[in-house]
């Protein structure tokens, strides 16, 4: 993503998150008029169903007159929950483990109610590394600390008896880094790889970089969550109506993104090239969508899993996670949609 991009990004969530606190107040606490749904997520592809519920106008006309969408987008999971946290956003598309370390310091006052998508994660590495003790040394990259990708960067890492810190010591040094700084990183030699989400896996290995672990042979039948869809408890309790109107534009958004994937595919790349200023190569493109498939389920056990691995590897304080997910506005759409419920 080019960098005046990022910074006009950064500045939406940070502006959000301002606004919230001078006002002191929730921008839903007056009865009159249309319901406001603030619906932040990132124009990532592993966001492509909620970029694209924004830009056809599904997630609106589901909604319907009585409801105003009002969308922000965000850089990468830490403003995007602070926005939620303050209270700038009623509902975040967001990965796991943000949403999870939302839910420990809120103390269960948000809520994952949807998945929108799985797989889509490798950690790709320089030409002569070929194993996990070939790593020991190396620098490697990743979104964010204690981020989904992070995390899983360093229990694998540990699996395989190599050491890390937060501090990047260790037997591999891992250095967190915006996504659209890591392919330059790479070139110049600063790292030797990357454990990221599509569409920056599939970019390094256009760029010579191999992959040398797909997440999702590291899950049962290769299914695990990356992107979800979380919200305040105190909307959903306020405007129930309000959040399974968005889940059934939702669950019609995937239907149709999964009924022409190739169409879906230069439909998101459209809209993030407008967004950004520049979309995928054609190549990056292809090869990032076939990582990933787009589900309203959220795989709550592989987002625990996460919170789990979070604490073993010292990224997250840990806790109870019962009550994380509320998946009865989810049903209650799918079952409006002709579709089967989703056990929670």
């Amino acid at each position: 993503m080019p960098r005046p991009a990022l910074t006009r990004l950064r500045v939406t969530a940070i502006a959000l998150v301002v606004a919230a606190a001078m006002t002191g107040c929730s921008a839903n606490s007056s009865d009159a008029g249309p319901v406001r749904l603030r619906l932040g997520y990132f124009p990532n592809l592993t966001h492509a169903t909620a970029i694209l519920g924004v830009e056809d106008g599904t997630f609106q006309r589901a909604l319907g007159s009585d409801t105003k969408l009002e969308p922000s987008l965000f850089v990468s999971g830490p403003p995007a929950i602070t926005a939620i946290m303050s209270d700038a956003v009623d509902a975040v598309f967001v990965g796991p483990t943000p949403a999870v370390n939302a839910f420990y310091k809120t103390k269960g006052d948000v809520k994952i109610i949807s998945g929108a998508t799985s797989g889509g994660a490798q950690l790709v590495v320089r030409a002569g590394i070929t194993s996990a003790a070939d790593l020991k040394g190396t620098s490697i990259a990743d979104p964010a600390l204690g981020g989904a990708p992070d995390i899983q960067l360093r229990y694998w890492l540990k699996q395989h008896g190599l050491r890390t810190s937060t501090s990047g010591d260790g037997d591999v040094h891992v250095t967190p880094q915006d996504n659209s700084q890591i392919a330059a990183a790479y070139a110049s030699g600063a790292i030797d790889g990357a454990w990221v989400p599509q569409p920056y896996a599939a970019i390094l290995v256009s760029r010579g970089a191999h992959v040398l672990v797909n997440e999702r042979s590291l899950w049962p039948d290769g299914r695990f969550t990356t992107t979800n869809l979380l919200v305040r408890a105190d909307f959903l309790k306020k405007h129930p109506e309000t959040i399974v109107a968005l889940l059934r534009g939702l669950i019609k958004e995937t239907d149709q993104v999964n009924a022409d994937p190739a169409q879906a595919s230069q439909r998101a790349n459209a809209a993030i090239a407008k967004i950004n200023g520049s979309g995928l190569k054609d190549e990056d493109l292809r090869a990032a969508w076939a990582d990933m498939t787009f589900t309203v389920d959220p795989l709550l056990p592989t987002i625990k899993e996460y919170g789990r691995r979070g604490t073993d590897v010292g990224v997250l304080t840990g806790g109870d996670l019962s009550g994380l997910a509320d998946l009865g506005p989810l049903n209650t759409a799918l079952q409006a949609e002709g579709k089967e419920k989703i056990a929670e």
